[in-house]
């Protein structure tokens, strides 16, 4: 049997192929070169594994994705007060190239917009580095969400400083106010470095994934920042990571979130999993817009909204196990608990891993004690899926967590109150 998340990722894809509204990041000239048919999308999971469809492995600069990873990397080299001492944390409202700063003591109001950003920046590593030195921090640290060594596109790079007048704006206004204590032009250049490293969709889910499981990367087991740094990035996420559409973004879609003009989009949903998205086509928030549709449907399709679904246990599955020789021999999976999309996901690969020989499968429900839509379904077609490869399939469910389980088209599924009806 094969997982359903990949087939589902190609469904999605497939429904906004056909969206080419919106437009490329026309003034940045390598930006406006970028192939605007290029989608993909990714789903990487608490425990290291990656789900795709599309264009996963093509690469592009993370832009304004690198800003809540560079944040993370400010607090934990710098201290939470010092660096809430220049930047804020309240939503602007405004762009993300806005000069937003607080009338009284200069500071941005938040780290995802410019201003914010490029303070955030020149917070990063210890506070004696230089320019060079710093810029070697900031993405050894992305790096390290990533699990892989990730590099700078100088094409990229020298396009956009061409072209960064505004920003160069924003951080001369910041050095007025003593925000920045440095040479203005040596931070944005360092940010616009920082801007134009390469990734690809596989990377930011993983990214996003690290923040997802409380700052450890789930491939490389690294720990790349602590518990409290988490929570304080994904807060800012879920309030400002969307910029002027962040209000209608924690309402419909409920995922903490990033976007970058080259296309990228991330979320984070605590304990259960990151994800990304890649399409260049923008909307006039700068976010891109096959990528807002895909995360609505996302959220839609598998009740991710952040303030619905409680984080799904990893012990879903309390025994694997077989009974039986032969012909009579019986594959028996117990299940546990609350089961949501991530832990349904850790019972189809529970049983795409052990790809089960035996000619009957029971799936026991006895000690499950709920079981949300989207894991219904799962379950469901995992049913289909084990009956078109010739398996009996039954489900042991008591208390009928799962009413009325029709497997759809192909499939077969006999319902016991007790396992011991099947297996003596």
């Amino acid at each position: 049997m094969q997982s359903m998340i990949p087939d589902y990722l190609a469904e999605v894809l497939a429904a906004v192929e056909s969206d080419t509204s919106g437009e490329l990041a026309g003034y940045i000239p390598e930006l406006a070169a970028a192939d605007p048919e290029r989608l993909g999308a990714a789903f990487a999971t608490v425990d290291g594994e990656v789900y795709g469809a599309g264009d996963i492995d093509t690469e592009f600069t993370i832009q304004s994705i690198s800003k809540p990873f560079t944040y993370a990397l400010a607090l934990s080299d710098r201290g939470f007060d010092p660096v809430l001492a220049k930047v804020g944390v309240e939503p602007s409202g405004e762009a993300f190239n806005e000069i937003s700063l607080e009338r009284d003591t200069g500071r941005p109001r938040n780290p995802m917009i410019n201003a914010g950003a490029i303070t955030t920046h020149s917070l990063a590593g210890a506070a004696d580095l230089n320019a060079a030195e710093r810029v070697a921090r900031v993405v050894e640290g992305l790096s390290a969400f990533a699990g892989r060594r990730l590099r700078v596109d100088e094409a990229v790079c020298a396009s956009e400083m061409e072209h960064a007048h505004r920003n160069l704006a924003i951080a001369h206004m910041l050095r007025s106010h003593d925000i920045l204590t440095e040479d203005p032009r040596a931070v944005v250049d360092g940010y616009i470095r920082q801007c134009s490293v390469l990734v690809t969709a596989r990377d930011l889910a993983m990214m996003a994934a690290t923040l997802a499981n409380r700052g450890v990367n789930p491939v490389s087991g690294e720990r790349v920042i602590r518990e409290p740094v988490v929570r304080q990035v994904l807060s800012v996420m879920a309030t400002c990571g969307m910029y002027d559409a962040a209000g209608d973004w924690a309402t419909q879609v409920g995922i903490p979130a990033k976007s970058g003009v080259a296309g990228g989009l991330i979320g984070a949903l605590p304990g259960q999993i990151g994800m990304a998205t890649f399409s260049p086509r923008l909307d006039v928030h700068g976010n891109s817009v096959r990528g807002v549709s895909l995360f609505e449907r996302f959220s839609a399709d598998m009740g991710l909204h952040v303030m619905e679904v409680p984080p799904a246990a990893r012990a879903v599955v309390r025994s694997n196990h077989v009974v039986g020789a032969g012909t009579e021999a019986t594959r028996v999976l117990q299940l546990q608990g609350g089961v949501g999309f991530a832990a349904a996901e850790r019972i189809v690969r529970e049983l795409v891993d052990t790809a089960p020989e035996e000619p009957t499968v029971v799936v026991d429900l006895t000690m499950v004690s709920s079981i949300d839509d989207v894991a219904r379904r799962m379950l469901l077609e995992v049913a289909r899926r084990l009956t078109l490869d010739g398996h009996e399939v039954y489900l042991v469910d008591p208390e009928s967590v799962v009413p009325e389980p029709d497997p759809g088209d192909g499939g077969r599924v006999t319902v016991l109150d007790d396992v011991a009806e099947l297996v003596r």
